[in-house]
């Protein structure tokens, strides 16, 4: 994907912006995978709870939350208090009424904000969950992100992604969206980049085979976050676009007009995914 950073968010937001504030919509035509999808969710998280040093049940974030479709089915029945973060404001407005007045009580704060720019506040977070969305961002702005994340959490909080994944070593870009789709080593060199440990992982089952396989991760911090080993520097051509070290699944560079360009290793482009 040879597209100056800049504008492989803008044309994701153009496209999200033209998609309709519905199921369907938020899960690109796939609406009736929904309740199996939230399904396999909460199998994943009632393990966490039984494991040893559980996440405690107060506080979580919905990151790219869209309408509202995993905190209404998932997490508002499990938290006291969930902040949906999504960068469409119509989708947060559509959230609003999509969680009904049972449940929307227990949303704190509707964030109108992209995961790139996301500052959560610390020591806020059990559950910080983060579904079909780090396609979006850069591998930079993943890492970035996650160690944003990390401080947010709570004594035996974690962070639970639960992302497509590609069945080959190669990394899919669909340009139809702005999106890629990472091999799970890839994703994985990210959580390690970003002081991760891989607590746990599994395969969510019983979608259509014509999908991506589909895991989830439950994530937790290895090292206190100012001692995270994460090298980031800042481009000295375009003040704000960060610039990852990172070598593994993709990287920031520089093109002959000092603008930035992202480089995903392996790529191949595909059409419409989930």
């Amino acid at each position: 994907m040879n597209k100056p950073v800049h504008k492989f968010y803008s044309d994701a937001e153009d496209y999200w912006s033209k998609i309709p504030p519905t199921i369907d919509g938020m899960l690109g035509g796939f609406g009736h995978i929904s309740q199996v999808d939230v399904q396999g969710s909460r199998i994943f998280l009632q393990q966490l709870f039984k494991s040893k040093n559980p996440p405690g049940r107060t506080y979580a974030a919905d990151c790219g939350a869209g309408i509202g479709r995993i905190s209404k089915h998932l997490l508002l029945n499990i938290f006291d208090k969930v902040d949906l973060i999504e960068q469409n404001p119509i989708f947060l407005d559509r959230a609003r009424e999509y969680l009904g007045s049972k449940l929307i009580g227990k949303v704190g704060n509707f964030i109108p904000v992209g995961l790139q720019n996301f500052q959560p506040e610390t020591n806020k977070y059990d559950i910080v969950w983060i579904q079909w969305v780090l396609g979006h961002l850069t591998d930079a702005h993943c890492i970035q992100f996650f160690t944003n994340c990390i401080r947010s959490l709570k004594a035996n909080g974690m962070i639970i992604v639960k992302e497509n994944i590609t069945s080959s070593e190669i990394t899919d870009v669909d340009e139809n969206d702005s999106s890629i789709t990472r091999p799970i080593h890839f994703l994985k060199s990210l959580f390690e980049s970003s002081g991760l440990d891989c607590y746990r992982q599994m395969k969510q089952t019983s979608f259509p085979k014509e999908l991506y396989n589909v895991y989830m991760f439950a994530l937790k911090p290895k090292v206190h976050e100012s001692e995270t080993n994460l090298e980031i520097t800042v481009s000295t051509n375009t003040p704000g676009d960060i610039v990852s070290k990172l070598n593994t699944g993709g990287e920031l560079k520089n093109d002959a007009a000092n603008v930035p360009e992202l480089v995903f290793q392996n790529e191949v482009k595909i059409g419409i995914v989930l």
